[in-house]
């Protein structure tokens, strides 16, 4: 039940701020509309981390769909990482800031994340500790939380791998979403440019 509630709050709190955050950008323009070169840029940068996050999000997909309260995943991307399912959202989470071509709201993405996503990682590791003990703290010891180890790779991808289909196929469409949005950002602009939606205010 304690699973459940934390996931739940997770879910409301994820939109209570996603839709903070699209009033912000319904109602602002980015200041770097007037430097071509700069809002290309940040452009390039969102397709950029969006692309290596819905990639790695998918990868994880492949390895912990319909296992993860059954079996301590420690292959492909879960033997550099801990929590390689979170390390990618991240990168997919900032492109969708900078798809918004600031960097006021990709640093503001980046802060929350910070502060909030360590409660939710520590939770679920107190959790998998639970279910699994001394596995999960021996994968515990070598394998670092967050940030990738990429020499952990090495020998710990195999072959061939046996995957829930039901589950990727439901996590793979997942992943539009982040195209999606940004799609999103570039119609909301475009209504700016016409004038049919009002701009309160800059951001940088």
């Amino acid at each position: 039940m304690a699973r459940e509630l934390r996931e739940k709050l997770r879910t409301r709190m994820t939109w209570m701020f996603g839709f903070g955050l699209a009033c912000v950008i319904f109602l602002s323009r980015s200041a770097w509309e007037d430097h071509p070169l700069v809002e290309e840029s940040l452009f390039l940068t969102a397709c950029l981390l969006i692309g290596l996050g819905s990639l790695g999000r998918a990868w994880c997909a492949v390895f912990i769909s319909g296992r993860k309260d059954h079996v301590l995943v420690q292959k492909g991307p879960y033997a550099m990482s801990r929590n390689p399912l979170y390390f990618f959202s991240f990168l997919a989470a900032t492109g969708i800031g900078f798809g918004t071509e600031t960097i006021a709201i990709p640093l503001f993405i980046i802060l929350s994340f910070a502060i909030y996503y360590p409660y939710i990682i520590r939770a679920e590791e107190r959790r998998l500790e639970d279910l699994f003990g001394d596995d999960f703290r021996q994968y515990k010891s070598r394998v670092p939380c967050f940030f990738p180890r990429w020499s952990l790779l090495n020998g710990n991808e195999p072959e061939s791998y046996e995957v829930n289909t039901k589950v990727l196929r439901r996590a793979l469409f997942d992943l539009l979403w982040f195209f999606w949005i940004v799609g999103l950002f570039e119609l909301i602009e475009a209504l700016h440019a016409m004038k049919i939606i009002p701009v309160l205010f800059q951001l940088y």
